[in-house]
C-alpha cells in the first residue's frame, strides 16, 4: 500500500461545475471590482487556503476528488479504526489525567470520575504524581478490566512499572488479557520536548517484561504532542512521531523482540485541535502511517496501534479562557470522527494556574469530562465508525496529508533517522520554521485567536503575577497575551489602562468600519479606546484635551481624509497629542507632508504585535 495522493483514476467529471465556477468568478469580480476576464481561468482558486504543510485546501470537493473505497475498521491499513468491535454504545474511551500527589486523594478523584463517566485513567507518578511507592493506594478498587490505565512516570517509569505489575499480579479475574495497561515510557519524545524520562535501554527491558504478560500491556508511547507543543505542522507531528516508532523498533528488534511483539509494544498519543476536519484526517492519516510500517517490516495485521487524542494546549488561550471550552469541543469532535481510541479533553483553564479564574479544580475537570460525554451520549458521535468515510473534502485530505507525513519522515531517515534528526537539531529547527510562520500569520491577524487577536475583552478581571510567567508550550497566542500582561502592569501602576483616542471623521457611515476596526485591534494591545464620537474642527482640539491620551488614530474613508486629514492632525499635535495614527494605507494620505502627515498608519496587513508593542512602548508600558 503505498502512501500516496493521487486521486482516483477515471473519476467522473461534474457536469455543474462549470456552471459553479461562472457563478465563483461573478462574485469574486464584483468583490474585487474587476471584471470577469481578468480573473484566472480557475477563480475558485482565490478562495482556496494552503496549509502550513503546503496543501491547498479547495473551496468545493466534488466527484471529481473520489477515491478508492478504503476497507473497513480493522483491516489493513486502518484507516477507518483500529477495532472492528469497537463498543457503539461506549465509543472511544473518556480519559483524564491525575497529577496530586496524595495517593489517597488521588485514589478518591479516579473512583469519583469513573463512577461519572470516566472510562480510562492516566496516573502521574513519582516526580509527575503520586510517590512510585504510594502507587497501588492510587488504583486500589480499580476494575482494571473495566477502564484502561496509563502511567506518566518520567524517569521513574522502572519503579512504577514494578508496583504497578504486581499489584495486578494480586488482581483476580478471568481474561487476563482484557486489562489494557500503557506504562508510558517514551525517552526519544522526552528527549525532544526537553522532558525527563527513561532511557532507551530501559525501555527496551520494559517492552520486553510487557511482551511476557498475560494482560495487554504496552510499554511505549510515541509522544506526538511534543512536536505540536513545539510549534509542528500536523504533517510534522505526524511524520516525526512515525520516525520516532521507527528507532524503537529497531531498538527491541535488535534486543531479539519479534516484530510483531515489538509493533504491540507501541501507542501514540497526538494533539487534537479546534480545525475539526484537519483533526479527522490526521488520525485517520495516522493510522495509514503506522499501517505502511507495519507493512513494510512484515506484520500489516500488527500495525493497528491504539491512538490516544490529547486536545491542543497550543491552542488554548489565558485570555478570555471561557472561549476554550468551545476550543475543546470542536476538536473533541474532530478526535471523535477521526477514530481516536482514548480522548483528554484538558480542562478550560489549564493554560492557568489553579483557581485564576476562581472557579475549582474539579469544576474544570468536570466540565472536561462532560464535554465528552456531551458528544458520547446526547450526539451519539460514537454510535457510527469513522463517519467521515466517504466525504470527498476528509479523503482527499487524509491522503495527502498521510502523504506529506510519509514525506518528512523519510526526510528524516535518510539524515540518519530520529535520534540523528534528533541530536543534529535538525528537527527542532524544522519544527520551529513552522512555529515561526504561523506566530508570523498571528501577529498579522491572518490566524484568528477569538478573544486574543480577535474581539478581545479589555473588561476582563487581569490575570496574577504567576499567571503572566512565560512558559514552553508554543501556544497560538501568545505574543498578543504578552502585550496584553504589559497592559495589566501598567493598569496596577497607574490605575487605568494605556488609552488612545479615537478621531471620528464624517458621518457614520464613513468612519464606522474603521472604527470598529481599530478599537479590536487596539484592544488585542491591552490599549483602550476613547471614542467621542464624530468630530470636526475645534471639537477636535476639545476632545483631544479632554482625554489626555498621548495616542490618537484618525478613522474615516479614504475620500474624508483628502478633505479633513491634514488639519486634523495639525489640531491634534497642537493639542499635545504625541502620536497621530491614521486607519488605512499610507496612500490615502499621500499628499500630505511636514505637520500634517501622520506618524503612522494602522491597517489590515500590519504586523499587529510589533505595532501594538511600539505603542505600548511609547506610553511607558
Amino acid at each position: 500500500m503505498p502512501i500516496a495522493s493521487d486521486p482516483s483514476p477515471g473519476a467522473e467529471a461534474v457536469p455543474q461545475y462549470g456552471a459553479w465556477r461562472k457563478g465563483v468568478a461573478g462574485v469574486l469580480a464584483k468583490a474585487r471590482r474587476v471584471d470577469v476576464a481578468d480573473l484566472p481561468d480557475e477563480p475558485e482558486q482565490l478562495l482556496a487556503q494552503t496549509t502550513y504543510d503546503g496543501l491547498t485546501v479547495n473551496p468545493l470537493y466534488t466527484r471529481r476528488d473520489e477515491r478508492p473505497e478504503p476497507p473497513l475498521p480493522g483491516a489493513f491499513p486502518f484507516v477507518r479504526g483500529r477495532d472492528a468491535e469497537r463498543d457503539a454504545h461506549r465509543g472511544w474511551n473518556v480519559s483524564a489525567d491525575f497529577t496530586g500527589a496524595d495517593a489517597e486523594a488521588v485514589n478518591r478523584e479516579i473512583l469519583a470520575g469513573l463512577e461519572n463517566g470516566l472510562s480510562a485513567i492516566r496516573l502521574g507518578v513519582g516526580a509527575n504524581g503520586v510517590p512510585v511507592a504510594d502507587l497501588p493506594t492510587a488504583v486500589r478498587g480499580l476494575l482494571f478490566e473495566l477502564a484502561p490505565l496509563a502511567l506518566s512516570a518520567g524517569v521513574d517509569i522502572t519503579e512504577a512499572a514494578a508496583q504497578l505489575l504486581g499489584a495486578l499480579d494480586a488482581y483476580q479475574v478471568e481474561d487476563r488479557a482484557g486489562i489494557e495497561i500503557g506504562l508510558g515510557a517514551g525517552p526519544l519524545t522526552s528527549a525532544f520536548a526537553g522532558a525527563s524520562d527513561t532511557d532507551l535501554a530501559q525501555t527496551v527491558e520494559l517492552a520486553k517484561q510487557a511482551v511476557a504478560r498475560a494482560e495487554t500491556v504496552r510499554a511505549i508511547t510515541v509522544d506526538g504532542t511534543a512536536f505540536h507543543n513545539a510549534g509542528a505542522s500536523d504533517a510534522q507531528e505526524l511524520g516525526a512521531s512515525v520516525a520516532a516508532g521507527l528507532a524503537y523498533l529497531r531498538a527491541l528488534t535488535a534486543a531479539g523482540v519479534e516484530i510483531a511483539d515489538a509493533l504491540g509494544q507501541l501507542e501514540f498519543r497526538f494533539a487534537a485541535t479546534d480545525d475539526q476536519f484537519a483533526t479527522i484526517a490526521k488520525f485517520r492519516a495516522a493510522r495509514t502511517l503506522w499501517a505502511r510500517v507495519a507493512q513494510v517490516s512484515g506484520a500489516p495485521e500488527a500495525g493497528g496501534a491504539p491512538q490516544h487524542a490529547v486536545t491542543s494546549a497550543a491552542m488554548m488561550s489565558k485570555r478570555d479562557p471561557w472561549v476554550n471550552l468551545l476550543r475543546t469541543t470542536l476538536a473533541s469532535f474532530g478526535a471523535g470522527v477521526g477514530g481516536a481510541d482514548t480522548l483528554t479533553v484538558l480542562p478550560f483553564d489549564s493554560a492557568l494556574p489553579t483557581g485564576e479564574l476562581g472557579v475549582s479544580k474539579s469544576f474544570s475537570d468536570r466540565m472536561a469530562r462532560n464535554t465528552q460525554l456531551l458528544l458520547l451520549e446526547e450526539s451519539h458521535l460514537g454510535h457510527v465508525q469513522d463517519p467521515a468515510a466517504g466525504s470527498w473534502y476528509v479523503e482527499s485530505y487524509t491522503s495527502e496529508l498521510a502523504a506529506k507525513a510519509w514525506e518528512f519522515m523519510q526526510e528524516l531517515e535518510r539524515d540518519g533517522g530520529y535520534e540523528a534528526a534528533l541530536e543534529s537539531g535538525k528537527l527542532a529547527e524544522t519544527i520551529a520554521a513552522t512555529k515561526a510562520a504561523r506566530d508570523s500569520d498571528v501577529a498579522h491577524r491572518k490566524f484568528a485567536v477569538t478573544g486574543v487577536n480577535e474581539f478581545p475583552n479589555l473588561a476582563e478581571k487581569p490575570l496574577s503575577e504567576r499567571a503572566r510567567t512565560p512558559e514552553t508550550i508554543a501556544r497560538y497566542g501568545a505574543a498578543f497575551e504578552a502585550l496584553r500582561d504589559r497592559s495589566d502592569a501598567y493598569l496596577a501602576a497607574n490605575g487605568t489602562r494605556p488609552q488612545a483616542l479615537l478621531v471620528p471623521l464624517g458621518t457614520v457611515a464613513e468612519h464606522n468600519v474603521r472604527v470598529t476596526f481599530i478599537a479590536n485591534l487596539l484592544a488585542s494591545g491591552g490599549i483602550e479606546s476613547v471614542n467621542p464620537g464624530p468630530l470636526a474642527g475645534e471639537g477636535i482640539t476639545a476632545a483631544a484635551k479632554e482625554a489626555q491620551a498621548p495616542i490618537a488614530v484618525l478613522c474615516g474613508s479614504d475620500a474624508r481624509y483628502g478633505t479633513d486629514a491634514g488639519a486634523a492632525v495639525e489640531a491634534l499635535r497642537a493639542a499635545g497629542v504625541e502620536t497621530v495614527l491614521l486607519a488605512g494605507a499610507a496612500k490615502a494620505v499621500a499628499e500630505l507632508d511636514g505637520e500634517q502627515r501622520p506618524d503612522g498608519f494602522l491597517a489590515a496587513k500590519i504586523d499587529a504585535v510589533a505595532a501594538l508593542s511600539d505603542l505600548l512602548e511609547k506610553v511607558g508600558a
